[in-house]
């Protein structure tokens, strides 16, 4: 089941970004007189089509992409018959160079757009839910083995980022700031404070399959807030406002300590014992073999929230939303240093899902669209023929120059750019089902 929720989230996804960045060039090119032949949601062969106008929408069978069909333009497509004749007005060779260059930024913008939106949306109607750095610091974090690597410890209390004091914690796994040269945490440990520089690579050892991507996280004290019915641990005694303090012995402090526990001991019974009003409690409960007990948990620190108005939020989602775009170039800049792997970085359609994950939450189904949005109109803006930013390049040299590049150069450089694209589609491919293994 985890597995078609994340593939319909992906496939839904996908389709809404395809079918409006294939819009922009659409819209585009109608406005321009240009005679649009095909629209499509998906690769051939395809499932439905009807035609309106001139047109053809269709929907098909291979839903990872998209495509729409200009007259009198060498696309993907390589169908290049009617470069033979002479050029028709509603052709997209017939135009004025400036023109074609707003057709092919049409769907870049478009997605730049749905991005901004979604930013906005997201700002405006959930507002920011994070916790202090101060509540944070009323216990500390917890850090896995990555973390110790770098030099962080159990209890360290994050005060700096890069020298400068902040607010909201969750800044300090922030992509950009994991990606900017020379970054580093200030941590207080034992009463002193102590700089922990952020290694060139750590992005690099983040994105390894065999790490725990979590490297660090707060350390949570937490009680039992209500139970499942019918749960395992309403029929082992547990109670609201229970506070677990051990397991089979073991000291339970924070949230972290017990969901571990719980893992190691699936399909097994474990001795509860639970702080309740003034005494203590020792219970007997049955974990399942997802390694849970089945209870919703209380958190003990306060997360603070903050609530923007259309103005506020238009700023704040626009700022989030090219923030997207600023990662993948330090992304970039990384791969082209060695500092970080191919590999390790890039994600086909098997890692998009799995970031979408296994439980559909709304929430954050749309932040990841977002996020995917705006990846996608950095992606096409690359100066790779094939994608539209080859087709800006060129349509840019014509502008400046006052000559376009020949037909025959146009086409072999269409080809030469499908055949990139392919050997990269092939690369993602492999990438993520050897990443599952």
């Amino acid at each position: 089941m985890e597995g078609l929720i994340m593939a319909a989230q992906l496939l839904l996804g996908l389709s809404i970004l395809v079918g409006l960045h294939e819009l922009g060039h659409l819209v585009a090119a109608k406005v321009f007189g240009m005679r649009v032949e095909k629209y499509s949601i998906g690769f051939p062969p395809k499932i439905f089509g009807v035609k309106v106008g001139e047109t053809e929408y269709s929907i098909g069978a291979l839903p990872l992409g998209g495509f729409v069909k200009i007259s009198g333009m060498i696309d993907e497509s390589l169908d290049t018959h009617q470069l033979a004749t002479e050029p028709k007005p509603w052709e997209f060779r017939s135009k004025p160079a400036w023109q074609r260059l707003i057709v092919m930024l049409g769907g870049i913008i478009i997605n730049v757009i749905t991005g901004i939106i979604i930013f906005i949306g997201l700002q405006y109607f959930l507002g920011d839910r994070y916790f202090s750095v101060d509540e944070v610091n009323k216990h500390g974090i917890y850090v896995t083995e990555l973390g110790e690597e770098i030099g962080l410890q159990d209890g360290d209390k994050i005060i700096k980022l890069n020298g400068k004091e902040f607010e909201n914690f969750n800044d300090a796994r922030n992509p950009n700031f994991l990606l900017e040269t020379g970054s580093f945490y200030t941590v207080l440990r034992n009463g002193k404070e102590v700089d922990i520089p952020i290694p060139a690579d750590f992005i690099g050892r983040l994105s390894d399959k065999n790490v725990n991507k979590n490297f660090m996280d707060i350390r949570i004290p937490f009680k039992v807030e209500k139970l499942q019915q019918g749960s395992n641990a309403e029929k082992g005694g547990l109670k609201a406002d229970d506070v677990i303090v051990a397991v089979n012995d073991q000291p339970i402090n924070y949230l972290h300590e017990f969901r571990a526990v719980l893992q190691s001991n699936k399909n097994k019974e474990v001795a509860v014992k639970v702080k309740r009003d003034e005494g203590e409690k020792l219970l007997n409960i049955q974990v399942d073999k997802k390694g849970e007990v089945g209870f919703f948990i209380k958190y003990l620190l306060e997360p603070s929230i903050k609530n923007y108005s259309l103005s506020e939020s238009v700023k704040l989602g626009t700022v989030e939303a090219f923030a997207v775009i600023t990662v993948q170039l330090k992304a970039f800049n990384k791969i082209f240093q060695g500092d970080v792997s191919a590999s390790d970085s890039l994600s086909g359609p098997i890692g998009i899902a799995q970031i979408f994950g296994g439980t559909w939450d709304w929430v954050k189904f749309w932040t990841i669209t977002g996020m995917l949005s705006m990846v996608l109109a950095f992606m096409n803006l690359l100066p790779i023929p094939a994608l539209d930013g080859g087709h800006v390049v060129f349509l840019s040299y014509e502008i400046v120059s006052g000559r376009p590049p020949s037909d025959k150069f146009l086409e072999a450089s269409q080809k030469i750019g499908m055949v990139l694209l392919l050997c990269l589609m092939v690369f993602a491919f492999g990438n993520d089902i050897y990443k599952l293994f």
